[in-house]
């Protein structure tokens, strides 16, 4: 039998992590001393995000403070606070400790009301972004995610961040302007319907790059009283932007 070459790095992941838990990974099934696992946030702060010169305390103090554990599968669970991505179901993962940094960082929040995120995933980036901002919008295009996403937002006690099921492309027009959107996909150009529901002076985070290529460039937009002016960040790794009448693909969100 032939795999794609996304279900078998999909499938390396978990073997990987497996053999990592039966050998190394003490209490692998989930337990430990402490509950709340405030020593591992700490710890993935202090040592996988500070160092790389994230600097914005309101992410950091956001970060410290939001299990991560809680929106991975159970599998996985002994691996929330590890230094990359996890698979969360649907061929889906939930991003590296640092982009979901990199990328709340980027968007200088400080005076932010309003946020779209285009991607929900497991909800770990709204839950981040809801620390912050007084009103986060999330538009999901796979039900199932978007569903237990809520799920685990409603338990920890969210009650700012509004979830859609959707095409992101569109973003949320009747909820605009926002002061900054992130978009957890990639695409081969910036939405346009995302540029014009862009508040004056606010900012758009997204990976531009060809549907599946090995890297893409995460761009920062400003928009001015003028026009746009964009920002190279770094290289990333994300999955295509889907649309609604296209199939869904394993990436990390």
């Amino acid at each position: 039998m032939n795999l794609p070459a996304h279900a078998l790095t999909l499938l390396w992941m978990t073997c990987v992590m497996l053999i990592h838990c039966l050998t190394l990974v003490p209490g692998c099934s989930g337990d430990s001393p402490d509950p709340t696992r405030q020593a591992e946030r700490d710890r993935m702060v202090s040592e996988q995000i500070i160092p790389r010169g994230i600097k914005d305390q309101a992410v950091l103090a956001a970060m410290r403070r939001i299990p991560r554990h809680r929106f991975v599968p159970a599998f996985h669970s002994a691996f929330a606070y590890n230094d990359g991505p996890l698979p969360i179901g649907h061929g889906q993962t939930i991003s590296q400790p640092f982009v979901v940094a990199l990328m709340s960082d980027a968007l200088a929040l400080q005076s932010a009301k309003k946020v779209l995120e285009i991607g929900t995933g497991s909800g770990y980036q709204a839950a981040v972004l809801a620390e912050i901002v007084p009103n986060v919008f999330t538009i999901e295009i796979v039900e199932p995610l978007a569903t237990e996403a809520a799920k685990t937002l409603v338990e920890l006690g969210y009650r700012n961040i509004h979830i859609r099921v959707g095409d992101g492309y569109q973003g949320w027009p009747e909820e605009a302007p926002f002061d900054a959107i992130i978009v957890t996909a990639s695409s081969e150009h910036v939405p346009q319907p995302l540029l014009d529901q862009l508040a004056v002076g606010g900012r758009l985070i997204l990976p531009v790059g060809k549907a599946f290529q090995e890297f893409q460039e995460l761009v920062l937009y400003r928009r001015t009283k003028d026009g746009y002016e964009g920002t190279r960040l770094t290289l990333v790794r994300f999955v295509p932007l889907i649309r609604k009448d296209q199939s869904i693909q394993p990436g990390e969100r």
